[in-house]
């Protein structure tokens, strides 16, 4: 079966503070932290709210194997504030590295709906996929740019 969950790229916790996120992470140990590039780069989007979706606040730590990343959506509607706002802080996706397109095209084939979608001018960019309610988390694929 083709699949593009294979190659993990991230795990990303959704958060309430990200500030006191980061202080808490660092004092075991974990990061350092940088913030995520802005999300105006991403041009070519088809988000559920574009402004909420711009509003989103990342924090990303490489780790040796995996990115963390922390995410504090803003208090307006998008599929983060959902989250957080039903189930509390937690794991809101796994991201995986796998050309978008072709991810895009597998996950049809496997009954998969796209819950968002963002590229930047480079060609990098992420596809969420509606997985939440079967497989407990939302699973997105990445692609670099070039």
């Amino acid at each position: 079966m083709t699949t593009p969950f294979r190659e993990l790229h991230h795990i990303c916790v959704v958060v309430r503070d990200i500030d006191a996120s980061v202080a808490y992470y660092e004092s075991i140990g974990i990061g350092p932290w940088r913030d995520y590039p802005p999300l105006t780069e991403y041009t070519r989007l088809a988000v559920p709210n574009r402004d909420a979706f711009y509003a989103l606040k990342y924090k990303v730590a490489d780790l040796g194997n995996v990115q963390l990343q922390l995410c504090q959506p803003p208090e307006a509607d998008c599929p983060q504030r959902r989250f957080l706002d039903a189930r509390g802080e937690g794991v809101f996706h796994i991201g995986f590295e796998s050309d978008v397109d072709e991810a895009a095209a597998a996950a049809a084939g496997l009954g998969l709906n796209v819950l968002a979608r963002g590229q930047r001018e480079d060609g990098s960019g992420f596809i969420y996929f509606d997985t939440a309610e079967r497989a407990g988390v939302v699973l997105l694929a990445r692609k670099t740019a070039r």
